[in-house]
């Protein structure tokens, strides 16, 4: 969303103000910084050991007050988080006209992933104005009955921002990296043959999947040595627990904490291959050339997996194996992956949202 707070604030035809929950308070604040924001209201609704019933019901009532006392003609919410969905029922409550960014993703399966596709579906039936990153999702809100007037197919916010970000990344040191990644990862970045970066973090791999996924990490480290495998591990106990027992004696697969926003781009694109369950790294890896597998049986950006950018390998552990091995000693099948198109867009998806939205305020 930061680029669209950017691109509003820059505009005259708007009086922009930027609300945050917290929900995630520790990236949040980097990504604030990275981008030059200061929050006009902050909820700081993160609280130890919540849930989602916590949660939603907090955003629910936050929002109740920030929607008194803001009074805003429209409330653009992004993407599919607890938040974007909690943020979009108050101001269907209040009676606020509601924009969704990165609208119309869908897997068609409720529970996976689990509990964003419930909230961009939900999300969606409460919206007035749909900005759709792609054609394709585009197409599914058509599908759902939505009215053509009312969706805009802008490209995805979140190139803006790995484009504005990666452009910055020569005005920084080798230090700032080195401190980001620390000194056992910066000095086997040297001597790597070739460097795999790792995410997993997802609710429905929790358990036997995340058992599975670390075996299949943990086989490739043993077969090759002098490949390095670094790994943000996320702070979730049920994502950190089996990752340690089963990789944490390893020395070519390195856990460290979860990084920053700027220093894991600037990890993406020193990689060769990204290995992930994660939504938005579809469409990252893919604008910085790099073949990514997606650890899920489904996924709502099937545009990079037609294209060719995004392979899809589940947690079997086998198939995990076999797709990095096929990438990572096939000069061919590795060349074909990293060049193909991205579909995403073209880093104007703010802009675009500013305008569609300037004009369709006028009526």
């Amino acid at each position: 969303m930061a680029p669209v707070a950017r691109a509003l604030a820059a505009d005259p035809r708007f009086d922009a103000r930027i609300c945050v929950t917290a929900q995630h308070r520790q990236m949040l604040d980097q990504v604030l910084e990275i981008f030059q924001l200061r929050p006009d209201v902050d909820l700081d609704l993160m609280q130890p050991g919540q849930d989602l019933f916590d949660l939603t019901s907090r955003i629910l009532l936050g929002m109740r007050e920030v929607l008194a006392q803001q009074q805003p003609d429209v409330v653009l919410v992004h993407g599919d988080t607890t938040t974007c969905f909690a943020a979009g029922l108050a101001s269907f409550y209040a009676g606020v006209r509601l924009g969704h960014v990165e609208a119309g993703l869908r897997t068609g399966n409720l529970r996976a992933p689990f509990p964003e596709e419930a909230n961009r579906c939900l999300v969606g039936r409460l919206t007035d104005f749909h900005f759709a990153p792609t054609a394709t999702a585009a197409g599914h809100l058509r599908a759902e009955g939505v009215e053509s007037e009312r969706i805009w197919t802008t490209g995805n916010t979140v190139i803006d921002a790995l484009m504005w970000v990666r452009e910055r990344l020569p005005d920084y040191q080798d230090s700032r990296w080195r401190e980001a990644v620390g000194e056992v990862v910066w000095q086997r970045l040297a001597a790597a043959q070739k460097v795999v970066l790792i995410t997993g973090h997802r609710r429905e791999n929790f358990g036997q999947g995340f058992e599975d996924l670390c075996h299949a990490i943990r086989s490739l480290a043993l077969r090759h040595p002098d490949w390095l495998m670094i790994y943000p591990v996320h702070l979730n106990p049920r994502v950190g627990d089996p990752v340690h027992r089963i990789l944490g004696d390893l020395d070519n697969v390195q856990l460290i904490r979860p990084l920053d926003y700027l220093p894991f781009v600037w990890l993406m694109d020193r990689a060769d291959l990204i290995l992930t369950d994660s939504g938005g790294i579809q469409e990252e890896g893919p604008s910085l050339g790099k073949p990514v597998l997606v650890m899920r049986e489904v996924t709502e950006r099937p545009e990079a997996v037609a294209a060719g950018t995004v392979r899809l390998v589940g947690t079997h552990p086998q198939t995990i194996i076999d797709a990095v091995e096929e990438l990572l000693t096939s000069e061919a099948a590795y060349r074909a992956m990293a060049a193909a198109s991205n579909p995403y867009g073209d880093g104007q998806a703010a802009q675009r949202i500013a305008d569609h939205l300037a004009e369709a305020l006028k009526t």
